[in-house]
C-alpha cells in the first residue's frame, strides 16, 4: 500500500472523519517547524496524511488503492509543499494551486482553519469576525423571579438594567456634535492595520483592526463631553419582558440585542434572564405535569367518594372509586402546563392518600373492631 496514512496521523482505520481531524491538529502543533522541538519532514508528513484520509473521496481511493493513487503533487491529494508555503505567506489558501506546473484543485477549508489557528494567519473573513467581536457590546446575565403561577400562564415584567448604552448626544459616534469627521491616521481610513510576523515560512503579513478607531476608520476632531469619546456611557434602562406561558425553573430566556450597547456603532449584545420559579405550597411541577395530592379516609377509600380537586385552571371534580389503595394516582388529562415546545398541555396528576387516624373515640373503635372481627 505504500506510506501509512493511518499510521502517520496514529488513527485507526475505522476513525472517523473528525477523529481524523482532530488528530491533524493535535500533531500539527506538536510538530510546528516554530518549536524548539519541531519537525519540518514530520510536519510535511502529517499533512500529506491529512489531505489523503482527510477527504472522504479520496481516503476511499486510499483504502482501495493504496498512497500512490494520486501523489504526483506530493503533498497528498493534488497539493505539493511549494503551493502550501505560497499559500502560508500570502496569509491563507484558496480553492486552487499550482503543483509542479499543472493546475490542480485541492480543498483547503479546514486547513485554513487549522492553520489560521497554528501560525496565526487569518484572511479577510477571519479579520472581519475580529473587528465585530472588538466592537460588539457585551452580553448581560441576570436572574428574574416568577411566582409558580406566572410561570405557568405566562406574565410580562418590568426589569431594569445598568447597562452602557448609546450616547444620546453623538448618537454612538463619540465625536462632538459640532466636530468635524476626518480619516483614521494609523489606518488611512481603512479600519485595519497590516502586521507582519516571523514563520518558518518567512515573514507572514496580516490584519489586525486598528486600535486607534476600532475599525470604523474614522477619527473626529473633536470628542464627545458627554460619553467622552466613548460612544456609550452606562444608566439605568427599564425594559418590558414578556414570561412565555410554560417556562421552568432555571431556564434561560434570551432577548438579542438587549445587552450592553456596541462600541462606535458595533452591535449590540444580548440579555439572558435566568428565570427563577418560586415553590408552590399546593403543587409540585415535573416537566409539563402538575402534581398534587389530596387525603383521604379510610372509609371514602373503602366506598368510594367525588372529590373537589383544585388545579391550577379552577377546581375540577374527580371521581374516586370504591376500594382506592393509598399512593394511587389519577390523572387529569389537559390540566398541566402549556409546553413550550408548541406540543399541547400537559396532565395534572392527582396523588391520593389515605389518612389512617392516630386517635379513635369509643365509636370509632367499637366499629373497626366490628370490620376487624368479619374478617
Amino acid at each position: 500500500m505504500g506510506k501509512d496514512y493511518y499510521g502517520i496521523l496514529g488513527v485507526d482505520k475505522t476513525a472517523s472523519q473528525d477523529e481524523i481531524k482532530k488528530a491533524f491538529r493535535k500533531l500539527a502543533h506538536q510538530h510546528h517547524p516554530d518549536k524548539d522541538n519541531g519537525d519540518e519532514a514530520k510536519f510535511k508528513e502529517l499533512n500529506e496524511a491529512y489531505q489523503v484520509i482527510g477527504k472522504e473521496d479520496k481516503r476511499k481511493q486510499y483504502d482501495q488503492y493504496g498512497s500512490s493513487f494520486d501523489q504526483q503533487g506530493g503533498f497528498g491529494g493534488g497539493m505539493n509543499w511549494d503551493d502550501f508555503m505560497k499559500g502560508a505567506r500570502q496569509g491563507g489558501f484558496q480553492g486552487q494551486g499550482q503543483g509542479q506546473g499543472q493546475g490542480q484543485n485541492f480543498d483547503m477549508g479546514d486547513l485554513n482553519e487549522i492553520f489560521g489557528d497554528i501560525f496565526g494567519f487569518g484572511g479577510g473573513r477571519r479579520q472581519q469576525r475580529k473587528a465585530d467581536a472588538a466592537t460588539r457590546g457585551r452580553d448581560v446575565e441576570m436572574n428574574i423571579q416568577v411566582t409558580f403561577e406566572e410561570a405557568i400562564f405566562g406574565i410580562e415584567k418590568e426589569v431594569e438594567i445598568y447597562k452602557d448604552t448609546v450616547c444620546d448626544t453623538c448618537h454612538g459616534t463619540g465625536g462632538h456634535p459640532e466636530a468635524t469627521e476626518e480619516q483614521c491616521a494609523q489606518c488611512q481610513g481603512q479600519g485595519v492595520i497590516e502586521q507582519i510576523s516571523r514563520s518558518f515560512f518567512g515573514m507572514v503579513k496580516s490584519q489586525a483592526v486598528c486600535p486607534e478607531c476600532s475599525g470604523t476608520g474614522k477619527k473626529y476632531s473633536k470628542i464627545c463631553d458627554t460619553c467622552s469619546g466613548n460612544g456609550r456611557y452606562k444608566q439605568n434602562k427599564k425594559l418590558t419582558v414578556k414570561i412565555p406561558a410554560g417556562v421552568d425553573n432555571g431556564q434561560t430566556i434570551r432577548l438579542s440585542d438587549e445587552g450592553e450597547a456596541g462600541l462606535k456603532g458595533g452591535t449590540n449584545g444580548d440579555l439572558f434572564l435566568h428565570v427563577l420559579v418560586e415553590e408552590s405550597s399546593e403543587f409540585v411541577r415535573q416537566g409539563d405535569d402538575i402534581i398534587s395530592k389530596s387525603i383521604i379516609s379510610p372509609a371514602r377509600a373503602a366506598l368510594g367518594v367525588r372529590k373537589e380537586i383544585k388545579t391550577v385552571e379552577g377546581i375540577v371534580e374527580l371521581k374516586i372509586p370504591a376500594g382506592t389503595q393509598s399512593g394511587k394516582v389519577f390523572r387529569l388529562r389537559n390540566k398541566g402546563v402549556v409546553s413550550l415546545q408548541g406540543m399541547g398541555k400537559g396532565d395534572h396528576l392527582v396523588k391520593v392518600e389515605v389518612e389512617i387516624p392516630n386517635k379513635l373515640n369509643r365509636q370509632q373503635k367499637k366499629l373497626y373492631q366490628e370490620l376487624l372481627d368479619s374478617e
